[in-house]
């Protein structure tokens, strides 16, 4: 056996190496296509995946052999991004097909979504991650209804740089006029969107003028390919600044030497030694070490997923947030979003969501509608309800504040989903754009009906995620201040009584208005009489929870636990009512 080839494997490893390390280090553009129906999206990228050399031998064969060939040629191109039955039978595309191939300067992650406005929710998806939109227009059409509504919801999603893709010249005769024309109708709506950067380049993805190789037909054209442009497009990067922002998804503690915080870097930078501040409970430390899988790190930066230690025992779980001291987020429970709404069940005022924020996740209304968006006028129009694809103006409370900024400084901060709390159903996706919490108070118009009207019960109800109740506990004035304080952090609105200070008597006449207030009421006091347990028993109805009849443990701790678990039903109650309206 030769042995020659052996002095010859450090340099081929050395080689291989350098080459990973290479392919490693490149950037990743992610971008999206959008436009209206048959502007061409899919032929598109299908054409790019060809010229550029990324697709499969197997894959391309198969295309070739299918029986379903809209276009002219040998190819049809869309087929290598449509892979639904439906998509393929319609000749439309329905869901987001993500495709990925890289060039020797950069690798690429394409989001080819839908055209049709019933789909206008899974092109929000697509575009929610991408650093560029392409947006196609057909050369024969111009600027339509949908190109406005997808060059909206890419303003909206904060993407920064937009190509606009004109296709189909070779149905127009590549003429220059049709180009510069299209181009000035699209730079007016960019204008009135504050789209800040575009480029117009006039394609045909079917014959594959200018989308890899420049064009013989369009002499008339000096700037760069399709290609070329996705590969020299500056990438947003975000400034490394003492806005740290480091959700916590996990707590890592694998025995008594070793507490770590997990999670993705949101944004900012941070070292060993650097100050934090933990939210919600405002306890201040210092990072220890950044531990990562290959090891310690010297710093940690977007989009990092590491483990962060403190110099200090603090308590963290999964939702709070590490920041930097010196440039803390918005803490709010009241703030204003954009929202892009995908259920076909309607959005409602008074509705309870579950809100997922970062790693976050809390109870949530809808207060009010400010407007929805006429993405076909741009207008803004009332609405009482959102159907599905609606993006509307929306004002927020949540049973517990979020760690946020604005989406515009800060996509990962500044976005959140609407989860239904029965189905776990994601319901819509929302950019949170102002605080109210220094609001301090609205005064509403005189035309509005709602201003005349008395605060209803009802309403409060709403207002607090929860029924009104009331809780009797004899002879334990410690299980009532432990469940009052237990329920209080569950973001109860509790008040908690002793019978010293408020006699049962008192109580009867008073509990009316802590009723229609939507309080839950703990009444600590000694051993009542039957006939008074009646009375109170009457007087909640449903609601009455007399801890004496119950079996519960003898530690305080277990009791409270038990009780929790009790009156958790209150919640589910008020969602219940507020579903049974509706319907």
């Amino acid at each position: 056996m030769s042995l020659a080839a052996k002095p010859e494997a450090p340099e081929m490893k050395d080689a291989f190496e350098s080459f990973m390390e290479q392919n490693l280090e490149k950037e990743l553009l992610r971008f999206t296509t959008a436009g209206s129906v048959d502007d061409g999206k899919s032929t598109l990228i299908g054409r790019l995946l060809h010229d550029s050399k990324s697709v499969f031998e197997d894959q391309l064969a198969a295309v070739k052999k299918s029986r379903i060939n809209r276009s002219s040629g040998a190819v049809d191109f869309s087929l290598l991004t449509d892979g639904l039955r439906a998509e393929r039978e319609q000749g439309i595309t329905i869901d987001v097909a993500y495709r990925y191939f890289e060039t020797p300067r950069r690798k690429f992650i394409i989001a080819d979504t839908p055209g049709h406005e019933q789909y206008t929710r899974n092109m929000a998806t697509g575009a929610s991650t991408a650093n560029l939109a392409v947006i196609l227009i057909d050369a024969t059409k111009g600027v339509l209804a949908q190109t406005r509504r997808h060059t909206y919801i890419a303003s909206l999603l904060g993407i920064p740089n937009v190509l606009v893709a004109i296709n189909k010249m070779d149905l127009v005769e590549y003429r220059e006029e049709v180009f510069l024309r299209l181009q000035k109708d699209f730079d007016a709506l960019a204008k009135q969107l504050a789209v800040p950067h575009v480029v117009a380049i006039p394609i045909s993805a079917l014959a594959g003028d200018n989308v890899v190789a420049r064009s013989a037909h369009t002499n008339w054209y000096h700037g760069p390919t399709f290609l070329e442009h996705l590969e020299t497009v500056p990438l947003r990067v975000e400034t490394p600044s003492d806005a740290v922002r480091f959700p916590v998804q996990y707590v890592i503690r694998p025995d008594q030497s070793f507490r770590g915080f997990a999670g993705q870097m949101a944004s900012g930078v941070i070292r060993p030694g650097d100050a934090v501040e933990s939210l919600p409970s405002g306890q201040k430390s210092r990072v220890r070490t950044i531990a990562t899988f290959d090891g310690d790190a010297p710093a940690a930066f977007p989009p990092m997923s590491v483990t962060v230690t403190l110099e200090d025992e603090i308590d963290l779980s999964r939702g709070d947030m590490l920041v930097s001291p010196a440039h803390p987020p918005r803490v709010s429970r009241h703030f204003e979003a954009m929202i892009v709404w995908f259920n076909p069940e309607p959005a409602e005022p008074g509705k309870s969501y579950l809100l997922k924020h970062t790693s976050r996740t809390v109870r949530a209304k809808a207060l009010k509608f400010r407007y929805r968006v006429n993405v076909n006028t741009l207008a803004q129009e009332s609405a009482d309800r959102l159907q599905m694809n609606d993006i509307a103006y929306v004002e927020f409370e949540t049973v517990s504040p979020l760690f946020f900024d604005p989406y515009t400084r800060n996509r990962i901060t500044g976005s959140f989903i609407l989860i239904d709390p029965i189905s776990n159903a994601t319901l819509g996706a929302g950019m949170i754009r102002a605080d109210l919490a220094d609001q301090t108070g609205v005064v509403p118009s005189a035309a509005d009906p709602v201003a005349h009207k008395p605060v209803a019960a009802e309403e409060r109800y709403k207002r607090h995620g929860h029924n009104p109740a009331l809780i009797l506990v004899e002879g334990n004035p410690s299980l009532a201040a432990r469940l009052e304080r237990a329920l209080f952090d569950g973001h109860f609105q509790v008040l908690q009584i002793s019978g010293d200070a408020v006699p049962a008597s008192a109580l009867e006449s008073q509990y009316a208005a802590f009723e229609s207030a939507g309080l839950v009421v703990i009444y600590s006091c000694e051993t009542l009489s039957p006939e008074t347990r009646r009375k109170f028993a009457a007087l909640a109805t449903d609601h009455f929870f007399d801890l004496s009849t119950l079996q519960l443990s003898a530690d305080d701790h277990e009791a409270v636990r038990e009780v929790l678990s009790l009156v958790q039903p209150l919640r589910a109650v008020a969602d219940r009512k507020d579903q049974n309206k509706n319907n």
